[in-house]
């Protein structure tokens, strides 16, 4: 892939321009095509022969040849980005010819990078974090199940149906108030105000740490994210806030006593900004601050020791590393940020008082505690009273669970859940948001927290379903449903792929899609603009002919057009001219070719009576896998039940005890149900590497993979050992003392991890990549000691020796080769500090 520089965009701040005094060497050239002839298997190469239009390379070619020549210190230091700008060997040399530094200077870290890594925890301190950590989530069961079984007998004594809803309602309250004040009171008790420091992974202090994060995550208040009453919550929690500040990401910030918010600030969705990270073995806290008038668009990463002043705008898919600081009322974008030449447009302002503030915080409020929550509290009483097999559990008597009538009708309610409840659903999801998005119109902006800034959440809501996504994505169902939800997508190619499995969007309505496009997973379409006071929702097109690579936030404003390639993680443009017959890689982006020779060889699959068969014979595997998916799910809620139901029964000789036991059974026996139900998926055919059509029946297999196993249950497990031993049930070949706050692994058979591995929360490591009709996968190794920082995304055949770092929201690109005890950096990633050993022979 190659291609030459956006105009409108420059080089990464780490990525010096480099000053060519003069022709290169002749002996530098010929090292560099000697290196790349031994990469490619020829015999020689011209100096003025392209990489990918001449030679057939492609980016993983390239990115084994940068390793290499990475290891000869005389050749100077090459990146993908390098090979991109100078596709040649002749212009490669030239780039290179005047000396660079042993190392480019890092952005400022409040700790040395170079410091020492924390001593390794020690299997004790390991264990007792771990024994802690399963006392305090038994003991927060047990003071679940005795207040709500003390709830549920206060409301089943009412003597009609008015007594009975003020009682839930009362009740309702009473736990909804509990619940989040708890949070708030145990972090003042066990923290106090968070101050900058270190925190050693396992240790005391990190359990303290990890009780607090996992009550303020868990705390009732995070549900109003994007309302005033979210940002209480956060000044509840120490947080510096000023007036007028709006905050749409879902991701709860930790530290936030050094969280400081200027007035009329905005946060935008899917932003990373915990005031921690997790490095090498420690946990740092450090400061994140911004200014008034601030915005952190879409899908960014703030690092710890950041700041925006006054005025400043990061754009979307964009990071501040540690040390950075955007000066007030400039303009920055990319990963890391750096100054962007044109300014970062936002929505204009709308009256948005204090007045309309709190009367939206209020109506919440009531919303929740007299019709929310009661209907909830009540519906479960009502269930229970009017369901005998149910009821019959919690009575005096022979057991229930003895006859197969109990089980029969377990199964059909868990039946008519899944099978009857879900269809209905469509006809929900085809009239009411189709009716409310008539009250709102394109283009125009409207204030916060009115009626249509209402009708838009709603709309929001109900349009993002995950369970449907999940089970029409990767096959031809997704096309209907996207039309059914209100997706433009003009005339369809159906290939069985047009879309993964996880595809959000702001409204339906104003999204768009071309002819012959195929996304892969995690695209959010942005086309709703936010400030602190208005919104307003705008249409979103992607183009025909596209192939968008996973995790993109494209927003309204992209300038991207037909056939183009927006490659994984890429910072969409949102100025300059419309890109087309292009790719797009990086933040900020620049253009690399639209395709390679080495993906063209499944063309002829892809089209004619070849591709018709092929998509007959794919549909019917994925239909399978769709009812496998259903089936799962079904026999989920019904062992669920069972697991109620038992505990339930119990509570009649040993009393609430038993409620807190299946609650503590419901996770354990939700995360042993998944992890046999994927290593049943894998058994005869666990995912490897792969080089292959979509139309292969090894792909749709991996698409089956995808499909039916769960990955939501892992979340409760984040940052305890307890993560650990399921990545090992599941096939992940992992050390000892991992510390992973939020990883996600895709292909987890085909990972390997070292020991005393950091793996921050939002990480990835995905092992495959799809490009229109080719699939490929290879392993991914990372080493003893290694850090993913927030964010950051390592994709397939990669190899992170032991010790190496790469830094938040960093694009780890396919065949890479991180030195060990090297920190890399940036999307693409570079390196940014080099390594202090020599690499080992399984390192090349």
């Amino acid at each position: 892939m190659t291609g030459k520089q956006v105009a409108t965009m420059s080089p990464s701040p780490q990525v010096a321009e480099r000053s060519v005094p003069g022709a290169p060497s002749a002996g530098a050239v010929d090292a560099l095509a000697q290196v790349l002839a031994d990469v490619l298997h020829l015999d020689e190469v011209a100096s003025d022969s392209h990489f990918f239009n001449d030679l057939g390379a492609d980016s993983l070619v390239m990115a084994h040849f940068c390793a290499r020549v990475r290891k000869q210190a005389d050749l100077g230091r090459v990146s993908m980005r390098d090979v991109y700008a100078h596709p040649s060997i002749g212009a490669l040399a030239l780039a290179l010819a005047e000396p660079v530094p042993a190392t480019l200077p890092e952005p400022p870290t409040p700790v040395p990078s170079t410091r020492p890594m924390a001593p390794a925890a020690g299997k004790a301190r390991y264990a007792v974090c771990g024994t802690l950590q399963l006392l305090v989530f038994i003991s927060y069961s047990g003071l679940i199940a005795f207040v709500s079984v003390r709830g549920y007998e206060w409301i089943s004594q009412a003597s009609g149906l008015l007594d009975a809803y003020l009682r839930s309602a009362l009740f309702g309250a009473a736990a909804f108030l509990g619940l989040s004040a708890l949070p708030v009171a145990v972090k003042w008790v066990l923290i106090g105000r968070w101050q900058p420091q270190q925190i050693r992974i396992w240790s005391l202090a990190y359990f303290r740490l990890w009780i607090v994060k996992t009550l303020v995550r868990s705390d009732p208040l995070v549900l109003f994210v994007g309302s005033p009453l979210y940002t209480l919550y956060l000044k509840a929690l120490g947080a510096r806030i000023g007036s007028g500040v709006a905050i749409f990401s879902r991701h709860v910030p930790l530290c936030t006593d050094l969280l400081a918010i200027g007035d009329s600030a905005v946060i935008r969705k899917d932003s990373f900004f915990p005031c921690y990270r997790a490095r090498d073995g420690l946990i740092e806290t450090g400061t994140v601050t911004l200014g008034k008038d601030t915005v952190v668009a879409e899908a960014s990463v703030l690092d710890i020791e950041t700041s925006l002043g006054d005025g400043a705008r990061l754009a979307h898919a964009s990071a501040l590393h540690s040390g950075q600081a955007v000066p007030a009322g400039e303009h920055w974008h990319g990963s890391p940020a750096q100054r962007a030449e044109v300014e970062y447009e936002v929505v204009g302002p709308a009256a948005c008082g204090a007045l309309r503030r709190s009367v939206h915080s209020v109506t919440q409020l009531l919303s929740a505690l007299l019709v929310y929550l009661p209907l909830s509290v009540g519906g479960i009483g009502i269930l229970l009273a009017e369901a005998p097999q149910l009821s019959a559990v919690l009575e005096p008597g022979p057991t229930v669970l003895t006859t197969w009538v109990f089980y029969r009708d377990a199964l059909a309610v868990s039946f008519v859940l899944l099978f009857v409840i879900t269809p209905l659903g469509f006809l929900l999801l085809a009239t009411v948001p189709r009716l409310l998005a008539r009250t709102i119109e394109p283009d125009r902006t409207y204030p916060l927290y009115g009626f249509h800034y209402g009708v838009h959440r709603t709309i929001t809501l109900l349009t993002n379903r995950r369970f449907l996504t999940r089970l029409f994505g990767d096959s031809s169902g997704i096309v209907p449903y996207l039309r059914l939800l209100g997706y433009d997508l003009s005339r369809v190619e159906q290939t069985g792929s047009n879309f993964g499995t996880e595809v959000k969007h702001e409204t339906p309505y104003l999204s768009s899609v071309g002819t012959g496009t195929m996304v892969a997973d995690g695209l959010s379409i942005n086309n709703a603009e936010f400030s602190s006071t208005s919104f307003r929702v705008s249409r979103a097109a992607i183009g025909a002919r596209n192939f968008l690579g996973n995790r993109i936030a494209y927003p309204s404003r992209g300038r991207t057009g037909d056939n183009c390639l927006l490659a994984t993680k890429v910072m969409v443009p949102v100025d300059g001219r419309i890109r087309e017959d292009v790719g797009l890689l990086g933040s900020p982006s620049f253009e690399i070719p639209r395709s390679v020779r080495r993906d063209s060889g499944f063309d002829l699959m892809n089209r004619g009576e070849t591709q018709r068969s092929g998509l007959v014979a794919k549909n019917r595997h994925n239909a399978a896998s769709m009812v496998l998916y259903l089936l799962v799910r079904w026999l989920y809620a019904f062992v669920i039940t069972m697991v109620v139901s038992g505990a339930a029964e119990l509570y009649t000789s040993i009393g609430a005890e038993a409620i807190a036991l299946g609650n503590v059974l419901v996770v354990v026996v939700s995360a042993v149900y998944f992890v046999l139900v994927e290593r049943a998926i894998t058994t005869f055919h666990p995912p490897g590497p792969l080089f292959c059509s979509i139309y292969d029946r090894r792909f749709w297999r991996r698409e089956r993979f995808w499909k039916v196993p769960s990955e939501t249950y892992l979340q409760v497990f984040n940052g305890t050992p307890f993560k650990n031993v399921i990545w090992r049930l599941l096939g992940v070949r992992i050390g000892r003392r991992v510390f992973d706050d939020g990883c996600y692994l895709t292909e987890r058979t085909m990972v390997t991890i070292g020991d005393d591995a950091t793996l921050n929360a939002g990480s990835v490591v995905q092992c495959h990549s799809q490009e229109d009709g080719a699939f490929k996968s290879d392993r991914s190794t990372v080493g003893s000691r290694c850090t993913l920082g927030v964010g950051a995304f390592v994709h397939y055949g990669v190899t992170m020796g032991d010790g190496a770092v790469l830094a938040p929201d960093s694009f780890l690109m396919k065949g890479e080769t991180v030195p060990r005890d090297a920190s890399w950096g940036g999307n693409p990633a570079h390196q940014i500090r080099p390594g202090s050993a020599p690499e080992t022979e399984a390192e090349r």
